[in-house]
């Protein structure tokens, strides 16, 4: 990467580091004065780390090797510094939804408690560790589940400063009620829980599909601002150093399809946090091949050394590792032919929820599948020999960009 993204990329957390700082000593606050059972999802995760000798140590690793300058914020209190610590912050995440905080949202919560200890030798390792992967999936499974839920929906009200229909975040939202699916009268504008808020639609015309009768043109499948552009991808490449190059038969998990992506091109984008979290297909054509791969959660580029609000600094890393669904399409046009769009799950709940099978034809612009909470890259991967004229909307891939490029929108057009 040519340029370092600022912490704030996509708005899940915090421009100013203070407010995430401020955030989680009143978390550490509230959990040591209000004591209460830890739920048997994180019973199972303290039996984990106490039970395996090698996790055990990790996890203790972890927290000494943070730079003591680290474990004090600069108002002097106190950050996580043991798993103790850290399972009781995880025990009262699992019956909270985030709350909107004007310029302050805290929107990767757990990875605001894990902060530090990520970019750690030690917390490299056990991000990496399958077992600590299963029960962070359980984990965040629980967390799903809860913000699924009717009870989560508490924070969809109109108080002015943290209710995601008070003043303020209909400031970050303007024509939230004209632009998206909801019913602005009803109780908690008519969604029945906080995944439901999270996953809402466009309503019909708000997102058209850009020339489509022109099977050259390829759409913009997500939401999302541009990370990246590369050219003549390699098979294998050492992802995890500065730069993090692409390494195909990584990303595609070693997939039968690969070969016939290496030399080709990958666009990627994240995804913002106020935004929009469904996916759409860039071409017309017929789905090959649809399925999850199940990956990390919270690994980080040890690279990109202590990262404010990790994973943002390693999003060209993760696309290897993390959790990410991936949909090969068959475009009908065979200028394109063969792409793969693939989702990347990025900390949090990181579902990817696909919506279309394989033998499905579709049409550019249909929907295809969705993030829930905490999803915020992807990728779009083309064959070599695919020449492709890119239009990111006056935006450059390896900065720092704030606006998204509609979903549906020209993203670039194959030549013949």
């Amino acid at each position: 990467m040519t340029h370092r993204l600022t912490h704030s990329v996509g708005h899940w957390m915090p421009r100013d580091r203070k407010v995430v700082e401020r955030w989680l000593a009143r978390m550490i606050e509230h959990v040591t004065d209000n004591p209460k059972p830890l739920h048997p999802i994180i019973e199972d995760f303290k039996d984990l780390i106490e039970g395996d000798p090698e996790i055990f140590m990790l996890f203790h690793m972890m927290f000494d090797q943070v730079p003591r300058k680290y474990k004090d914020d600069p108002t002097g209190a106190p950050q996580v510094r043991d798993y103790h610590l850290m399972l009781r912050l995880f025990n009262e995440i699992m019956t909270r939804a985030p709350e909107y905080m004007d310029n302050a949202l805290v929107g990767f919560p757990i990875n605001a408690i894990l902060d530090w200890p990520m970019g750690t030798s030690a917390g490299f390792a056990a991000f990496l560790n399958p077992k600590v992967n299963a029960q962070l999936e359980a984990m965040l499974g629980e967390w799903a589940r809860f913000l699924g839920s009717p009870d989560s929906r508490y924070v969809l009200g109109d108080e002015p400063k943290t209710g995601w229909f008070g003043k303020a975040a209909m400031k970050a939202m303007p024509d939230f009620d004209t632009t998206f699916v909801c019913q602005p009268r009803a109780p908690y504008h008519g969604f029945s829980s906080w995944d439901d808020f999270f996953t809402r639609e466009f309503r019909p015309g708000q997102r058209p599909v850009a020339c489509p009768d022109d099977d050259a043109v390829i759409v913009n499948a997500c939401e999302a601002s541009p990370y990246c552009l590369a050219a003549k991808v390699k098979p294998r490449a050492q992802f995890w150093l500065k730069g993090q190059p692409y390494s195909l038969e990584h990303m595609l998990a070693g997939d039968s399809l690969t070969p016939q992506f290496v030399g080709g091109t990958v666009y990627q984008a994240f995804l913002s946090a106020l935004s929009y979290h469904r996916w759409h297909s860039p071409v017309t054509g017929t789905v090959v091949k649809a399925y999850v791969e199940p990956g990390t959660y919270y690994s980080e580029a040890q690279s990109e050394g202590f990262d404010p609000a990790g994973p943002n600094f390693s999003q060209g890393y993760i696309t290897q590792l993390a959790t990410r669904g991936l949909i090969f399409i068959e475009a009908d046009n065979p200028s394109i032919g063969l792409i793969c769009f693939m989702a990347v799950g990025m900390a949090e709940v990181s579902t990817c929820d696909i919506r279309v099978y394989e033998g499905q034809h579709v049409t550019k612009g249909d929907p295809i599948g969705m993030f829930h909470f905490g999803g915020s890259t992807h990728c779009l991967i083309f064959r070599p020999g695919v020449t492709l004229d890119f239009d990111l909307h006056g935006m450059k891939p390896n900065v720092n960009n704030s606006v998204n490029i509609p979903v549906n929108a020209r993203i670039a057009t194959v030549r013949s």
